[in-house]
């Protein structure tokens, strides 16, 4: 099956089904020399996993990574560095009564189509479990940016279905289980999501990523823009349904006087283009928008058809999340990081011994 890779000069492969004995991934591109660890992987896996709290799914996975090549003595040695993480916690019995049956929303009925097959335990290779690889991809991409340039690639929850969360403090994302820019709101956040568990429903979420100090000129002009690809990375992050970089759709509204981001000798006024301008970087904070549809599993009674083509009923039980959403900040933080790095390795290669005559500094 193609479409397991993305990236031009950092390149990201992975492998494996939601309830298969294993997910792996191969990063080829990156440059040696940079010290990397289980550890440095771990971190960023941990804060994804399963069963962190009970708002999400409580399928218990450790997610407990193993590098198997391109590092030797503590430092990447330039060679693919791949990886292994093992799947403990696999319940494909709870499939069983839906094998024969397309679930609305998921990609159940698509891959039937397209393959004539499918794997029908936690939607296989469409199960958002595949996340995982990504995360761990993007753990390298966030060291190596942070070490080299000194990008920091940072996400977290804007919006819980109806409930909009306006930004507060950093510090806040890292000291709840929503990933919440907003400590204050933990009660309500929580009798929200309760109250949705219990219906046996789902809801969908915003989730917000900023890169501070993203060097000015990745990206190409035409085809391979920086904003497209980041487009193209957010997008294929499973329940995505919309992208927006910087105002996006807020420019609808917005006149030209108001949205062109004036420049004055200290730098931008504003940031409405998202840090991104003609396709390349403009030495502001990339930020970054993505809209997570509502988890497709709920149990809920649905109308559906199955693989007779006859008229039915699905309802799915086992462990799945009420909102996606919620785990999806350093899915998000993880896509971004890897596209900055393999554009920051395309511009190292074709452009990385230009001067430019003018440039003012952005604090």
């Amino acid at each position: 099956m193609s479409g397991n890779s993305f990236g031009t000069l950092y390149c990201v492969t992975s492998f494996g089904e939601s309830h298969g004995p294993a997910y792996g991934g191969v990063v080829d591109g990156c440059p040696p020399g940079l010290a990397l660890g289980n550890e440095d992987l771990q971190k960023e896996l941990d804060r994804r996993k399963p069963g962190s709290s009970r708002h999400v799914t409580q399928r218990r996975e450790t997610d407990t990574v193993e590098i198997l090549s391109g590092v030797y003595e503590g430092k990447t040695t330039g060679t693919a560095i791949g990886f292994l993480i093992r799947n403990e916690d696999q319940r494909p019995k709870d499939y069983a009564a839906i094998a024969q049956k397309f679930r609305p929303g998921h990609a159940d009925y698509t891959y039937w189509q397209k393959y004539g097959v499918r794997d029908p335990r936690g939607g296989g290779r469409a199960s958002a479990r595949e996340t995982v690889i990504r995360v761990a991809a993007g753990a390298i991409a966030k060291k190596w940016l942070a070490q080299r340039y000194g990008v920091l690639v940072r996400g977290y929850l804007a919006q819980l279905g109806p409930l909009k969360i306006d930004f507060k403090d950093w510090q806040d994302v890292q000291a709840n289980p929503f990933f919440a820019p907003d400590n204050s709101r933990m009660q309500e956040l929580e009798k929200f999501m309760d109250e949705l568990r219990e219906s046996g429903d789902s809801c969908g979420a915003r989730v917000n990523v900023v890169a501070q100090k993203v060097p000015v000129g990745w990206g190409e002009p035409v085809y391979g823009r920086l904003d497209a690809d980041i487009a193209a990375a957010m997008m294929s992050i499973n329940a995505v349904k919309g992208v927006e970089i910087g105002a996006g759709f807020a420019a609808i509204t917005q006149k030209g006087s108001e949205h062109g981001d004036e420049m004055t000798l200290q730098g931008f006024a504003t940031n409405n283009n998202g840090g991104v301008l003609g396709g390349i970087s403009s030495g502001q904070d990339v930020t970054v928008s993505i809209a997570l549809k509502p988890t497709s599993s709920i149990r809920l009674a649905r109308r559906t058809i199955d693989d007779q083509g006859k008229a039915t009923s699905v309802a799915t039980t086992g462990r799945h999340d009420p909102c996606v959403g919620i785990r999806a900040t350093p899915i998000a933080e993880g896509m971004l990081a890897c596209v900055l790095m393999d554009h920051a390795l395309r511009h190292r290669a074709q452009c990385g011994d230009v001067t430019p005559p003018t440039r003012f500094q952005l604090e």
